[in-house]
């Protein structure tokens, strides 16, 4: 039997270097294909040099094709910052501060630690990668342990420092982050965001008075009403103008085609009768497909017969089934009612467009109604919901949203104590973009969102423990070796041959575990909505945080266990007396899969990371498929991707924790590791300055970073209980334990640690989140006072970026509407118009009450088609442009511009 394991044990070493040679190969080729296709693909590989505005481009990757790799090395990453925003900018930031932290760990590691283990080791050493591990510690030679609690004290102290730094640096760089004007001047910075008022404070006047207490006082509030189904009617006109604008379209397609073929049927017919076609075909034509000298084919419309009717039969125009049942948001093949998809479409814009028209007329004057009310006298003042007995049509909800006079009034709000009651106005929310609300969870009693937590954290805990079934299985198939030599009726897997056993057990299960990985965000984003949470980006902050914990317990600790008791396995069952000294012996060498696992997302992971095969191939399937409209080829070629941060940073903080726990026992993935963020840091600072966008709903100045700092501690905390447990378990060559003096010291460097990580919560905690009163005269238009200069002084000498620049701010602030909100008179024509689409501050209404009808975008085409029926829906009062777009002769639809509501200034 002993034969067997040790044949295992060289196989796994062969599992190794299979995955090492593999993935080496794959870096190669894909850096070698990107280095080729690069420059012919701009829109893939460089598109932030062209789509974003011009004070957030970046300047051209490099004009020579095989230098790019030097231009990436090269480039600053505090270049993010101001192009792509914080959280990008932090996230780049942490894999910077690991690759600081790796190499001297690295390089230490390796000279000491991997002599140290396996010089010497006796008859009864391991062999191949195991023999580097903690376990190969000869029983006669305990002494040596002592290499391994020095290193870990001195590792732990040194990431500790770089903790505090990076720490000393997030808190500085956000707080200059905040005060920036282009931050300070937009309505989101001085906007708070409060749920759970009560009934007693539900009207504006309320809310203006009990806040004024505040610096500077209230400018405007906007209460959350309930809209009853003015949202529904909002997302049917939405779902009418993409319809309209897909089938207008297709119709000009199929008048251009139909018009080629009839062309080609002509000159066919022409050629037999041995006369030439005079008609020219539309790729030659003139604007409608007619010589400069004929008529326009506009000028032959006349009666009742449209241009549309002209050219293309009714039997041909695009056609759509309704859904069978009002309730069914979907329509099923061949059940329901077939309509005209033209028809249909314009008559339900006009229809929702009136009553939306209505329902905003109503609610004006509701808001108009309670604007000057004061505090509401009710026999149920700290109820959450409107008095039932109320005239208005659309009553308030049990939030608001607050505009404050000066940005450190909307700070001191946040924090402060506001309600006698408890969950009275509790839950409060600084810095909110209006795109980040999830609008439908602002009306959540406190005490039913408790619930909901509860039960939310109860199902995704319940979800980790069944998910570690599969996960046991994939870390089992990792030790294949040690399977077929414990059981005989595995035997049949160590015949294949060693290439074969290697992709089985080396590149198969980190890959089986990445797919069952992709799963669960999808299923943790609805839990943390369905708590109740109130913006998409604490949504994503939740998901960081359910997300890691699920990966480190089923993609580390289960996979270790499992993995380290299989390969115990043959002689903890001959041998139930030596479980704690075979435990210590095998359950380091469960880091087999967590080098190949490393070794898969540092080679593999970066090369594919670069190449962007998978966007590469959608961009020209989606321009194929889906662009068969202006807005859609827009959307297509001018928007930039973006990334899900609830899922990319615990993808990075798992690599961290099994990079960290695994530093002493098995010291060869500190090299490995530190390759891996080498390449991650570079790939990363490539991808933000030249690719990728921020995040398109909400930037959160960087939360995301703490969170993950919060995680690095998870690491050392895994790393200092196993060494603890290592150190009680060793036993000398008399049985004996032999290392308790180490494992006490680990006890005691727990205790350290624990006591560092609440030093750093409760120094830099309180300052993650909220502007100090230090530096509010810092801000814009503040009155100066003589402790500014200091604290100037004091941030420019923490934070290692000084540029003043920031991300754009969303889309609706983008066109003006900052100086609309902060102007008087943007409040004057409010409290007359109201919440009227077309005028008065309206970032923080619900966009079913505010939000214009989408322009319908047509192309021109060839035969004038578009612009007939541009002029037929402007009729029936609905908006249309055939700007920046056109079709050319055979059906193809191009742009020149943006949309045109993007176009008006």
């Amino acid at each position: 039997m002993s034969s067997n394991v040790s044949d295992a044990t060289s196989a796994s070493t062969s599992t190794f270097v299979t995955a090492l040679v593999f993935n080496a190969a794959v870096f190669g080729i894909e850096l070698g294909i990107f280095t080729l296709v690069r420059p012919f693909f701009p829109a893939i590989y460089q598109p932030r040099t062209y789509i974003p505005p011009k004070s957030r481009r970046a300047a051209e990757l490099t004009k020579n094709a095989l230098f790019w790799p030097l231009a990436v090395f090269n480039a600053n990453h505090h270049e993010i910052r101001s192009k792509t925003g914080m959280d990008a900018y932090f996230f780049v930031r942490f894999l910077r501060m690991m690759v600081r932290v790796l190499v001297p760990i690295w390089l230490i590691s390796w000279v000491v630690l991997l002599p140290v283990t396996s010089v010497r080791s006796g008859p009864d050493g391991l062999a191949g990668l195991d023999q580097f591990t903690f376990g190969n510690v000869p029983a006669n030679q305990q002494s040596r342990y002592a290499a391994h609690i020095i290193l870990v004290w001195f590792f732990t102290v040194w990431i500790c420092w770089n903790i505090r730094y990076e720490m000393k640096h997030f808190v500085t760089t956000r707080q200059k982050w905040l005060i920036e004007p282009e931050n300070v001047t937009s309505a989101m910075a001085s906007t708070v965001l409060i749920t759970g008022v009560p009934r007693h404070y539900l009207t504006e006047a309320a809310l203006t008075k009990l806040f004024s207490h505040l610096p500077g006082g209230v400018r405007k509030v906007w209460l959350n009403r309930d809209l009853k189904d003015m949202p529904d009617v909002y997302e049917r006109r939405l779902n009418a103008a993409k319809k309209l604008e897909s089938a207008e379209t297709t119709l000009l397609n199929t008048a251009v085609k139909l018009h080629n073929k009839q062309l080609k049927s002509e000159s066919k017919a022409a050629k037999k009768a041995g006369t030439t076609n005079r008609r020219p075909s539309t790729d030659t034509a003139n604007n409608d497909g007619r010589p400069l000298t004929e008529p326009s084919i506009i000028d032959a419309e006349q009666g009742d017969i449209t241009l549309a009717e002209k050219l293309v039969p009714k039997t041909k125009r695009p056609t759509h089934r309704l859904p069978p049942f009002s309730w069914l948001p979907f329509s099923l093949p061949l059940m329901g009612k077939q309509v005209d998809s033209i028809e249909w479409a314009r008559q339900e814009l006009v229809e929702t467009n009136e009553a939306l028209r209505e329902a905003r007329r109503q609610l004006s004057r509701d808001v108009m109604a309670t604007s000057n009310l004061p505090e509401a006298n009710t026999n149920h003042p700290d109820a959450f919901k409107a008095d039932a007995g109320t005239a208005q049509t659309y009553p308030p909800l049990n939030s608001a949203f607050i505009l404050f006079n000066q940005q450190i009034a909307a700070h001191m709000a946040a924090q402060v104590l506001t309600h006698h009651m408890p969950y009275r106005m509790a839950t409060k929310s600084v810095g909110v973009a209006p795109d980040d609300v999830v609008w439908s969870n602002l009306n959540m009693n406190p005490y039913e969102a408790r619930i909901r937590t509860a039960v939310s954290w109860a199902i995704t805990i319940g979800m980790i423990i069944v998910w570690a079934i599969p996960v046991a299985f994939i870390g089992v198939v990792s030790n294949v070796h040690s399977l077929c030599a414990t059981y005989s009726w595995l035997a049949w897997l160590c015949t294949l041959p060693p290439v074969i056993v290697g992709i089985i057990s080396g590149i198969l299960p980190p890959a089986l575990l990445a797919v069952l990985n992709m799963l669960l965000p999808i299923i943790l984003r609805l839990l943390a909505r369905f708590e109740g949470i109130t913006q998409r980006t604490k949504i994503e902050l939740s998901l960081m945080s359910r997300f890691f914990l699920f990966l480190v317990i089923n993609s580390f600790l289960v996979v270790t266990v499992s993995s380290g008791i299989i390969a115990a396995l043959p002689d903890l069952v001959n041998n139930p007396a030596s479980i704690p000294s075979l435990l210590a012996k095998n359950l380091p060498k469960a880091s087999n899969f967590f080098l190949t696992y490393v070794v898969l997302q540092g080679l593999s992971g970066t090369a594919a990371g670069f190449l962007q095969v998978v966007p590469l191939v959608l961009y020209y399937v989606k321009l194929f498929i889906l662009g068969s409209t202006p807005r859609s080829i827009y959307d297509i070629k001018y928007t930039l991707r973006s990334v899900a941060w609830g899922t990319l940073f615990p993808s990075i903080t798992l690599l961290v924790v099994i990079t960290i726990a695994y530093s002493i026992i098995s010291p060869i993935i500190n090299g490995l590791s530190a390759v891996m963020f080498f390449l991650f840091y570079h790939m990363y600072k490539y991808l933000f300055i030249w690719q990728l966008d921020g995040q398109k709903t909400g930037e959160t100045g960087g939360l995301f970073f703490p969170r993950a700092i919060q995680q690095l501690f998870v690491g050392m905390y895994i790393q200092q209980i196993c060494l603890a447990a290592l150190f009680f378990l060793a036993q000398d060559q008399n049985k004996k334990p032999s290392a308790v003096p180490e494992g006490a010291l680990m006890v005691v460097l727990i205790a350290f640690t624990a006591f560092f990580h609440t030093i750093i919560n409760n120094s830099y905690g309180p300052l993650t989140h909220f502007l100090p009163l230090t530096l509010a005269d810092m801000t814009p238009g503040a009155s100066p006072d003589p402790n500014v200069a200091a604290a100037a002084q004091e941030l420019d000498e923490e934070a290692s970026y000084k540029d003043g620049k920031t991300r754009n701010s969303e889309k609706r602030a983008s066109t003006g509407s900052v100086r609309k909100r902060l102007s008087p008179d943007a409040d004057r024509q409010s409290s007359t118009r109201g919440v009227d689409e077309d005028v008065g501050p309206k970032d923080f209404y619900h966009p079913a009450s505010v939000e214009p009808q989408p322009t319908i975008w047509l192309p021109c085409d060839p035969l004038g088609l578009g612009e007939a029926e541009e002029r037929a829906l402007r009729a029936v009062g609905i908006k249309v442009s055939t700007v920046d777009a056109h079709m050319d002769g055979k059906g193809h639809v191009d742009i020149s511009g943006p949309p045109p509501e993007e176009n008006v200034a």
